[in-house]
């Protein structure tokens, strides 16, 4: 779906690697067993970072080794069947299924025909998620709407159209007691919800300009001769650098998990990186 939330691979141990790759393959797996073949195609980087955020604490990953339709010569370390990777399967579908409606309602009528057939290979797996996780979906049909109707306004506040796609993200926290874990939770999925939506816009930025699409970051900082003043990169690379640092600290105060060193590399190492990497691209006014 966005692909931000990934490690910073030549900074994990070797071990650190596989058992990444093991837990992405998990996702893999539960999306294939709960939803079929069609569900597999909407893995992503985030539910896999959202899976793993998400473990029990106590809970220490079972991997086994299988082949799979990805690489059918060549056994595969996954992680096997558990509660945070079939929640996040669950949850990767019905945010997949509101990020094909929301293109679709982008997109002129022949644009829009390869998500149109998405959509209908989605539909069966998209009704059992929201009778697995309906009070999840409720959440994201509501927020969704709330942002697509603030872009169709065409909002000038890069912060009011982050704040309500990070309302999204904020929705897959879980009930956790007590109130000193859930808060922090919140705040940490808030800020990366926000984290998301601001580095997409900026990835999007050239691309959506030329299609007249909404961009809460070229409508906050409109190019100038076809370039983003300078002005903007910089204030764009501080508000991300700050929502980066607000959900490390709210990691901090969460329980340890078996996977919090690689978490750790992907929100202290892997996404500055992709900070530098998305604003780098943006061009600058010289």
């Amino acid at each position: 779906m966005f692909g931000y939330i990934r490690p910073l691979q030549s900074e994990l141990k070797v071990r650190e690697l596989e058992r990444f790759k093991a837990c992405y393959c998990g996702l893999c797996h539960a999306l294939g067993r709960e939803y079929g073949l069609a569900a597999r195609l909407m893995l992503n980087y985030e539910l896999v970072f959202l899976a793993m955020l998400l473990w029990t604490p106590d809970d220490n990953p079972v991997i086994k080794l299988r082949r799979c339709i990805a690489g059918p010569f060549r056994k595969r370390r996954y992680c096997c069947r558990n509660a945070s990777l079939d929640t996040c399967a669950g949850y990767s579908v019905i945010l997949s299924w509101w990020k094909l409606q929301d293109t679709l309602n982008d997109e002129h009528f022949i644009k829009s025909i390869p998500h149109r057939v998405a959509s209908l290979f989605l539909s069966g797996a998209y009704k059992k998620a929201v009778r697995n996780y309906p009070e999840f979906d409720g959440k994201v049909r509501e927020e969704v709407a709330k942002l697509a109707e603030y872009e169709e306004l065409s909002g000038h506040s890069l912060d009011g159209a982050a704040d309500k796609f990070a309302q999204i993200i904020s929705a897959a926290a879980p009930e956790l007691s007590p109130e000193s874990v859930r808060r922090p939770m919140l705040e940490f999925l808030y800020h990366l919800g926000r984290w998301i939506y601001i580095v997409d816009a900026c990835d999007d930025y050239s691309e959506d300009i030329k299609k007249g699409r909404y961009n809460a970051v070229a409508v906050r900082f409109p190019p100038e001769s076809g370039i983003i003043p300078e002005e903007g990169t910089v204030r764009l690379k501080t508000t991300l650098s700050h929502s980066n640092n607000l959900l490390c600290l709210a990691f901090e105060l969460l329980p340890e998990n078996t996977w919090s060193d690689i978490i750790r590399n992907m929100i202290y190492l892997g996404m500055p990186d992709v900070i530098e990497r998305v604003i780098g691209q943006l061009r600058v006014e010289s």
